[in-house]
């Protein structure tokens, strides 16, 4: 197991970039409790480790409870996060118990994104997003929350048009429900729906982040996302591997960014108007994985599975004007950048798991 001591102080500099760009957060958090879900996942502990420096940088005296189906299994491997500030709860999204103390904000960050659970059980994945969304908003509106966070995803759009380069919030396109892999972002619209009627009929106060691709450490490596698994084969020196044409348009933005992004919209986003996060700097798979191949000190080939088609390419790229414009956010981390740190980060993990 890696020393994450050592690990946690190689963010230092990402953490103090996510405090420069949250100072106006924190106040609006001083002495509040907050509810966050997701905390073990990739997000979650970026916004546990921004939270835990802010809160001891600032001296804000506020406290977060965690909730996660196997709290020991999660301090036992992440020591670091074993702190007086975080409470940890046992329980699933869908039924966890209330707790008794007051409420102040909530952070909806859990999600179920595993492609292959999707197609296997697309009832779970559903079920799962909406069910327990309604059971968070349930939560806010007896707490008088001031505020909840809702993750949703650009997988909501469902297909991006072709003539589209960068989707924004006003378009009114939907997944295709007879697709296999559609309970994830219809699951997703409904949430968001949900969060509407909520704030319609009780106020509850839904702020909607509409989460597309992200790069940086805590990002799984061996799961579907194609800049993970190349980042996996960077670093074990190994072949990157496209498993289609190369072709279709992604964008990445840094954990640092996202979670700058994440605070933000929380404390001011308009209610029940969403925010697509994410980087607008589009290319394609094909592009990041030679990318990934430079950043890397050694010589990495890269391999495409399928021939180029005489069609369209795919895209799934963001318009971020709105949280430009609106919450005055932007991409300050760029991607090679990104890269760089992220590999950094994953081989520090292996050193300090050799040791």
């Amino acid at each position: 197991m890696p020393n994450w001591l050592f690990i946690k102080n190689t963010l230092e500099n990402d953490i103090k970039h996510i405090l420069k760009y949250t100072q106006t957060v924190w106040k609006e958090l001083q002495g509040k409790t907050i509810f966050l879900t997701g905390g073990t996942g990739f997000f979650g502990k970026w916004i546990l480790e921004s939270f835990l420096y802010a809160n001891s940088t600032l001296q804000l005296n506020t406290k977060m409870f965690v909730l996660s189906r196997n709290p020991d299994l999660f301090l036992n491997k992440y020591p670091h996060f074993k702190n007086e500030t975080l409470h940890f709860m046992t329980g699933d999204i869908k039924d966890f118990k209330f707790p008794n103390e007051s409420i102040d904000f909530i952070i909806h960050a859990a999600t179920d994104v595993d492609v292959v659970g999707n197609v296997e059980n697309p009832i779970h994945t559903f079920e799962s997003i909406t069910e327990g969304t309604k059971h968070l908003l349930e939560l806010a509106r007896i707490k008088k929350v001031k505020a909840i966070l809702h993750t949703s995803s650009g997988a909501m759009y469902g297909k991006q048009p072709h003539g589209l380069t960068h989707i924004d919030e006003d378009f009114s396109g939907s997944p295709n429900i007879f697709d296999k892999h559609a309970a994830y972002g219809e699951g997703k619209r409904v949430a968001e729906m949900l969060c509407n009627f909520y704030y319609d009929k009780h106020g509850v106060n839904s702020k909607i982040a509409r989460c597309f691709a992200f790069i940086g450490p805590y990002q799984p490596l061996d799961s579907h996302y194609a800049i993970g698994n190349f980042i996996r084969d960077a670093i074990n020196g190994n072949t990157i591997k496209i498993n289609g044409d190369g072709t279709p348009y992604r964008s990445y933005l840094y954990a640092a960014d996202l979670t700058i992004w994440l605070w933000n919209i929380l404390v001011f986003g308009k209610p029940c108007r969403p925010y697509n996060v994410g980087s607008d700097k589009d290319l394609t798979i094909e592009e990041l994985a030679h990318l990934v191949a430079k950043n890397s000190d050694q010589e990495i080939k890269v391999e495409i599975a399928l021939p180029k088609k005489n069609t369209p390419a795919l895209r799934y790229v963001p318009s971020i004007k709105r949280a430009e414009s609106e919450l005055g956010l932007k991409v300050y981390i760029d991607l090679q950048t990104a890269i760089t740190k992220t590999i950094q980060f994953n081989k520090s993990v292996l050193s300090e798991t050799k040791k």
